[in-house]
């Protein structure tokens, strides 16, 4: 019986800096891998294997066409990134309000402030 293929976390796969910048690229149109490496000071190889994560992830879409191989963003898992910072956002909130109150003050500085 063969072993389950490994699939990435898309918090994994989006924990890589070169990632992002890869998911930012594809977001408006779909590239060759020849288009996508010339943006990249890495290898055809090295590229390919953050574009193999971040289709593991669920993150980007490829097909073949003719000889190349073209990929494209597929956004749908970031829903879980952003479902998980939505939980947050209370917290960013809560501190933003009190940061909000205290430059608001109407407390006078004294002279030794100023």
């Amino acid at each position: 019986m063969a072993a389950p293929a490994l699939r990435h976390d898309v918090f994994q796969a989006i924990a890589d800096p070169t990632r992002r910048r890869l998911l930012k690229l594809l977001a408006d149109k779909e590239m060759p891998i020849a288009a996508i490496i010339s943006h990249f000071p890495m290898s055809r190889t090295a590229v390919n294997k953050h574009l193999h994560i971040l289709s593991d992830a669920g993150l980007v879409r490829s097909r073949r066409m003719g000889r190349e191989t073209r990929y494209l963003l597929k956004p749908e898992p970031l829903a879980e990134v952003r479902d998980w910072l939505s939980f947050f956002e209370v917290y960013w909130d809560d501190k933003l309000s009190l940061l909000k109150a205290f430059v608001e003050q109407d407390e006078p500085l004294d002279e030794a402030n100023k």
